[in-house]
Parts: C-alpha cells; structure tokens; sequence
C-alpha cells in the first residue's frame, strides 16, 4: 500500500514523546501524531490518550521531506461536513471574547488619543512644558 496524503491507515504507537506519538506504518516506515492532532479536546499528556503497542488509525496529513505527519483526530471527521462560514460580528450580535477585547481595545485607545489631543490644545501645543 502506498502512502499518501489523505489516505487513512492502521498503525501500531512505537513511542511517545511529550509533543506526540510515533507510529509504525504499514511498510516499516514511521510517521508522528503531533500532541494536537492525538484529540479534539485539549491534550495535556499524549499517555492519557495512547499506550505504547496500541493498534490506532490515523490519517496521513503531510509528507515532507521522508517525514510523515499523522492525525488521529482527522480519522473520525467527514471531509465532506461543510465548516461553518465566519461572518464579521455585527453590533448586536453576541460576540467572542477576542471579538469583545479586540473592540475594547480600540476604543480605548481612540479615546486617549482624544484625550491627549485636548490636554495638548490647552497647554498650547503639542507636548508643551511650562518653564
């Protein structure tokens, strides 16, 4: 069986290391499961979730340079589920936590910007002392 990216194989976890987990391919050659790609929850420990010797599926999602990068996560999703299309936020819309602080941020700094342009205009220009 030749290996290719999209391809979904069974393999046997040879080691595991803190940022994943190598697996034996069909045809001796070795492919690692990086620590993101072992759950779709976060995963603080990749021996919580594999075991050396364990039989596991995992789907071939780079080959680059005689490396081969795997996922175990990828296996159980359709490709064919449409990901939901990101929209800009409207001003009523319930926004994220990012959303919210990206905007917070903004604002705050338009309104020190104003702020400075006030104080600069009273004391007769900008960044002015008195002596």
């Amino acid at each position: 069986m030749s290996l290719e990216v999209g391809n979904i194989v069974e393999g046997t976890v040879t080691g595991i290391t803190n940022f994943g987990a190598f697996v034996e391919l069909p045809g001796g050659s070795t492919g690692l499961v990086h620590i993101s790609e072992v759950a779709d929850a976060y995963v603080h420990d990749v021996k919580d979730y594999l075991k050396e010797n364990d039989k596991i599926k995992v789907k071939i999602i780079s080959i680059k340079e005689g490396k081969i990068g795997l996922s175990i996560r990828q296996v159980n999703r359709p490709e064919s589920r449409p990901r939901p299309m990101s929209r800009p936020p409207r001003r009523g819309q319930n926004l994220s936590f990012e959303d919210k602080l990206a905007r917070f941020l903004k604002e705050s700094d338009e309104r020190q910007m104003d702020l400075r342009r006030s104080t600069d205009a009273k004391r007769g220009g900008r960044g002015s002392r008195f002596s």
